[in-house]
């Protein structure tokens, strides 16, 4: 049978979906099952994977990302249509667009130079990704012509386009490593960005900043007596977990055979039973080496660091904490981006992380953003900066309220003014975590 059959059951755990795949095995069945379901958002509490001789089972525990079970019928249809088709489609809209992939040196403002570039040559940004890592960049952006609507597929035009996005990304010190490519192929944009870092080797650099407590734990041990090699995961628990590291694994050609994936609190526990596609181990100590710092940088590249502020409001005692993470949605105009990302070049904003999208006219786009050496941000620059562009379209993205006094839990939100700024991996967020003040919202 090599059409997967796909079972989705909502009445064996009291907690979670579960969704079962049997299919024959082939490479990169796992990846595409993963894929399929962190593309919707959903939370994959437990998983078990076997894919020993020829055929591949998996069982995923599931949830969205409020914990709860899935009980939307269209939500439900969607993944069993899709698991169920041998190579999913991956195009998610972008088909019609080109796409521009950058990688280069990180450095403060470099987001704000990059839409400068596309505005002025009248490129209209239609969906991007930013990652950064160990001070290097990767940003995968689709865009059309702001004139016609369409494709760019002027030879001319995209030397233009490549030549100076290059000129940006290569800085003063980056003449070698820094790369452009436009593309009309269409690909799943989050494995590009993966493959992308991996190619231009982020995983051997030197980190920027030390790593922090909330590091991942990464150890290969070889299973000689069944000829595995046993890769095991420790880190805080997110979203899309599972995707960054059997991503990774793919395209460093290994093959998963069994799989374990537990969740407990906010902390995640991989193990990984994997052999190369030839069948044999992991065969040296260099080759273990490479495999512990790429699946470190598989789960960094996407946890930017986020930060909290705590309010203590004397009228309501309420405990307030809140990312810094910022929202922009607006009407969508040319020049948008890079009016936004200058205005945050200027206030001394580093952006570690973005997503940019545009539906029916509307600019959705997320920005995580440090200091310019990768510290919190003074509230106040926060503050001055949607003033700027706009309290009404450039917004705080706010936790839910986690406690009260009186014991209630409900949703606000607050302003930034008079916060104090800590970081989540820090030991306050641990005493209160441990307090039961706060819970995991990954």
């Amino acid at each position: 049978m090599s059409t997967p059959r796909v079972v989705i059951d909502n009445a064996v755990c009291p907690t979670a979906t579960l969704v079962k795949v049997d299919s024959a095995r082939r490479h990169g069945i796992l990846l595409d099952a993963v894929q399929v379901l962190t593309d919707l958002n959903l939370s994959i509490k437990k998983a078990y994977i076997s894919s020993d001789g020829q055929w591949f089972m998996d069982v995923f525990h599931v949830t969205d990302l409020n914990g709860n079970k899935l009980t939307d019928e269209s939500v439900i249809s969607y993944i069993e249509q899709s698991l169920e088709t041998t190579h999913p489609d991956r195009s998610h809209g972008f088909d019609g667009l080109t796409a521009l992939e950058l990688t280069g040196t990180d450095r403060v403002g470099i987001l704000s130079e990059v839409f400068a570039v596309l505005a002025d040559l009248q490129c209209s940004v239609v969906d991007a990704k930013v990652w950064t890592h160990n001070g290097r960049i990767a940003s995968l952006i689709y865009v059309k012509d702001c004139n016609s609507g369409s494709p760019i597929e002027d030879s001319q035009q995209i030397d233009r386009i490549e030549a100076r996005l290059r000129n940006v990304l290569k800085g003063d010190n980056d003449i070698r490593s820094a790369k452009t490519s436009v593309s009309m192929a269409v690909t799943h944009t989050e494995r590009r960005l993966h493959q992308m870092m991996f190619a231009d080797r982020d995983y051997e650099r030197k980190p920027i900043l030390q790593r922090s407590t909330d590091s991942p734990v990464v150890t290969v041990q070889n299973w000689a007596e069944r000829g595995y090699s046993v890769v095991n995961v420790q880190c805080k628990d997110r979203t899309k977990l599972l995707f960054d590291v059997v991503c990774t694994l793919t395209d460093m050609q290994y093959v998963v055979f069994h799989a374990t994936i537990h969740t407990s609190g906010d902390k995640a526990y991989l193990e990984f039973y994997i052999r190369h596609a030839d069948g044999t181990p992991i065969s040296s100590e260099p080759e273990r080496h490479r495999v512990i710092q790429c699946l470190q940088a598989a789960v960094e590249r996407r946890a930017s660091e986020v930060y909290i502020y705590i309010y203590f409001d004397s009228k309501s005692s309420f405990l307030h904490l809140t990312g810094v993470r910022l929202e922009l949605c607006t009407d969508d105009r040319q020049g948008l981006l890079a009016d936004v990302t200058r205005t945050f070049r200027e206030n001394g904003l580093n952006v570690t992380r973005a997503e940019i999208s545009t539906t029916r006219d509307m600019a959705l786009n997320v920005f995580y953003v440090t200091d310019a050496i990768g510290n919190p941000v003074d509230p106040k620059i926060i503050e001055a900066v949607r003033q700027k562009i706009g309290l009404g379209n450039l917004k705080v993205k706010e936790l839910p309220l986690i406690y009260h006094q009186k014991g209630e839990r409900e949703e606000q939100t607050v302003g930034v003014g008079g916060a104090v700024l800590l970081s989540l991996g820090s030991l306050v967020r641990r005493n209160l975590y441990n307090l039961g003040l706060i819970k995991s919202y990954s």
